[in-house]
């Protein structure tokens, strides 16, 4: 694949801000990460779901280092609400690798999980509440919301290729009751994990994209300095508006070629089956 000057400058400048968001919320770059793969960089889902999988897996462990020294990670949510997700992401996975989710239905999931994260981040604007620095859950049934939140994060992993931070983040302060830092480090926890396991049930390497990882990488280091820097002295409540715009973009965008790639399946006509079991 040979990339052109302008494409190293757009995912260089991709992976920037993904490495910002990431840095700064624990969540949210990594949604982006998939419209920058197949709309800016031209890629098919095939490749550009687990290049993006690889990519964000590289760039929560990098953001994760600094929570983890600082012990910002809260490890009974973390089971409850990872083991779950796990489990959705390898049946997510599964499924795609054998061709039971289409193409334009695996966009329209991404453009649908970038709305809802987009609802709920606009909707999380309160400061932490007074128990906000309890790793419990705040109701009796929020072990057990917890786990299911869980499994839908894991589905839209292994199905749509994001890391589902977007989802985790809310859980974790709504459900679990952690403050917003806690959240944050295991947060990226979480998405390394479930973006890896995803991986393996795709079973797909994603060769002919892994000349974008190198630029993609290396701005989502420099995103992820620039926003541990700055994150102490960054508005939540702006970020969030902000990450909720650009969520509404990514998923209009998504959903345009979604329906796109509808259409130029429609055109082709149906496919055949005549041998359905032969490799």
């Amino acid at each position: 694949m040979v990339l052109s000057v302008a494409l190293l400058g757009l995912m260089a400048a991709g992976g920037a801000l993904i490495g910002f968001l990431l840095a700064v919320l624990g969540a949210g770059g990594s949604i982006l990460l998939l419209p920058l793969l197949i709309s800016g960089a031209g890629l098919p889902t095939r490749e550009a779901v687990p290049l993006s999988l690889l990519a964000v897996t590289l760039l929560a462990v990098a953001n994760a280092g600094p929570y983890l020294r600082r012990h910002q990670v809260a490890p009974r949510p973390a089971l409850v609400l990872g083991v779950p997700a796990l489990a959705g992401s390898w049946i997510g996975g599964t499924l795609v690798k054998q061709g039971l989710i289409p193409e334009p239905v695996q966009l329209a999931v991404f453009a649908a999980a970038a709305l809802v994260a987009a609802w709920l981040l606009s909707r999380r604007q309160r400061g932490p509440g007074g128990d906000r620095h309890s790793s419990q859950p705040r109701r009796p049934g929020g072990t057990l919301a917890l786990a299911g939140q869980g499994v839908v994060v894991g589905l839209l992993t292994g199905i749509a290729g994001v890391g589902g931070g977007f989802a985790i983040v809310p859980a974790l302060v709504l459900l679990a009751g952690l403050p917003m830092s806690l959240a944050s480090g295991t947060s990226l926890v979480l998405i390394a994990t479930n973006s890896l396991v995803a991986l393996g049930a795709l079973g797909h390497w994603p060769a002919a994209g892994l000349p974008l990882l190198a630029p993609l990488i290396a701005g989502g280091l420099v995103g992820a300095i620039g926003g541990q820097a700055l994150a102490p002295h960054l508005s939540d409540r702006r970020l969030r508006q902000g990450f909720a715009a650009l969520l509404v973009g990514s998923a209009l965008l998504t959903g345009a070629e979604a329906l796109q790639r509808q259409r130029s399946l429609s055109a082709a006509g149906p496919p055949t089956h005549t041998v359905p079991h032969q490799k």
